[in-house]
């Protein structure tokens, strides 16, 4: 605000609202007119999709086989820290993302199988839970994979 006169110009001369010589007003209003126009978005799905990631993270603690499966609470950390961050990017560049949520894809397959590659003899609960978060992670990889190629085959 101490930049501002009392004629309402800052000291660049333009005034408060004047937008049009901002050096990114095209992308501004071309982002404006993609979200506005009511496109398919992967919105619906990333945010379970991240959610889904802190949640294979945390398991360990949540469901307590950190003293009987060590390797396993080490392999659910990283997998769903990877998951995380990956929708994470996917939220912020959908566009450039095609590609890896077909990596998300694999990393629900991968959570999915793990209890028994991974694990040495793990109990019901973890099986469900790696099962039901890896079940989850692959339908919602695979959303996001589709409504981005659906978007790019749009835009094409």
């Amino acid at each position: 605000m101490s930049n501002i006169s009392h004629t309402g110009r800052d000291v660049s001369g333009h005034t408060a609202r004047d937008l049009s010589g901002h050096p990114d007003a095209e992308e501004m209003r071309a982002r404006h007119n993609r979200v506005m126009s009511g496109g398919r978005t992967t919105a619906g799905a990333d945010a379970p999709l991240f959610l889904a990631g802190l949640f294979a993270a945390v398991s360990p603690w949540v469901l307590h086989f950190t003293a009987n499966q060590p390797s396993l609470v080490v392999h659910n950390v990283v997998i769903g820290i990877a998951i995380a961050l990956l929708a994470l990017c996917f939220t912020a560049m959908p566009e450039r993302m095609t590609g890896m949520s077909m990596g998300i894809v694999a990393l629900g397959a991968w959570l999915i199988v793990s209890p028994w590659i991974v694990g040495q003899s793990p109990d019901m609960g973890v099986i469900l839970t790696n099962v039901i978060v890896g079940g989850l992670t692959v339908v919602l990889g695979a959303t996001c994979a589709g409504l981005s190629i659906m978007n790019k085959k749009k835009k094409a």
